[in-house]
């Protein structure tokens, strides 16, 4: 399995992004590769907990629990470079569980 980054996301405001819903299951159905070079298979699946954007580097983390326990850090880079294409079909390859 991938390494995923942890970070504690207590300081930030439960926030939806698109489709996914603090709280909601998703599964992976399209691969895709994050910001990080880490491999997300389809039928990976994950708890939404909340997303974090910060502007002037174009950068988006997604927060979310494998386990019901520990909380994962899934950054992207939200440009053409990046994983631009997978923000932007992101309801076609992260999908409800």
């Amino acid at each position: 399995a991938a390494k995923k980054k942890v970070l504690e996301t207590r300081s930030f405001a439960a926030t939806p992004f698109k489709h996914l819903q603090v709280g909601g299951r998703y599964i992976v159905a399209e691969a895709f590769t994050d910001y990080d070079g880490d491999l997300h298979p389809p039928g990976e699946s994950w708890t939404f907990l909340t997303q974090h954007f910060v502007p002037y580097h174009d950068g988006l983390s997604l927060f979310v629990s494998l386990d019901g326990e520990r909380e994962w850090q899934i950054r992207l880079h939200w440009t053409p470079e990046g994983q631009g294409a997978v923000i932007d079909a992101l309801e076609s390859i992260v999908r409800p569980a």
